[in-house]
């Protein structure tokens, strides 16, 4: 087995029962996305509508395409027809456009809304309250093809753990609020994807049951 499919295995193996691993291949060449694959590898998270078009039209295709990073609404109708999950929806807009194009071809396209929880103003989402307010106003219901299955974030880039786990649990608190007001009676809101390489231990520890995993799979990107 490559050192890839070891890494990938030896992270699988070291997570709880319950959480799921996407595999985050972006910029990485299709071969290390097939030595994974190799490994039993089947869902991956790539960040760019073009890469990740490209990479479905060459690799297997049972894999499990993870839209993660941030999406424009005019590039939804490139993944629209084999995405499995996008990750980041961090508009309105954007959830309308995914509904949209999720008709268009005949699907249900399953979808995070995305909680801008770190201090770093360049990330993208939601804030809790500006959440709290869109889904209290509640023309999402209308998106019926655009499935809104639970809640993504990024914690801060930071050595402070702390601050960390505190942002992970306020996320926790956010989605128990959110499940119990507006999605108590519907089994598909109950993905929360949130943990990367160097905090999934964190983020677990505050409920995620979804980790995105690049760098301690693939290496660093060369």
């Amino acid at each position: 087995m490559t050192t890839i499919g070891q890494n990938y295995q030896q992270i699988l193996t070291s997570l709880p029962s319950g959480v799921a691993l996407t595999a985050v291949s972006k910029f990485h060449p299709v071969a290390h996305l097939q030595a994974a694959y190799d490994a039993g590898c089947r869902v991956f998270g790539e960040s760019r509508v073009q890469e990740l078009v490209g990479k479905h039209e060459v690799l297997p295709h049972d894999i499990q395409w993870h839209f993660i990073g941030h999406l424009q609404p005019n590039k939804v109708k490139y993944i629209a027809p084999f995405v499995s999950l996008i990750h980041a929806v961090d508009t309105p807009k954007l959830l309308a456009e995914i509904h949209r194009r999720a008709e268009a071809n005949k699907r249900l396209i399953p979808c995070l809304l995305q909680v801008h929880i770190a201090r770093e103003e360049t990330k993208f989402g939601f804030t809790p309250e500006e959440l709290l307010e869109y889904l209290d106003q509640g023309s999402w219901r209308k998106y019926s093809s655009a499935q809104i299955s639970g809640l993504m974030c990024m914690a801060s880039n930071t050595d402070d753990m702390g601050q960390v786990r505190a942002e992970f649990q306020r996320v926790k608190s956010l989605f128990d609020t959110i499940k119990t007001t507006f999605f108590a009676n519907d089994e598909a809101f109950r993905l929360r994807s949130y943990g990367m390489s160097h905090d999934w231990h964190e983020a677990v520890a505050a409920g995620s049951n979804i980790v995105r995993i690049g760098t301690s799979i693939f290496g660093e990107r060369t």
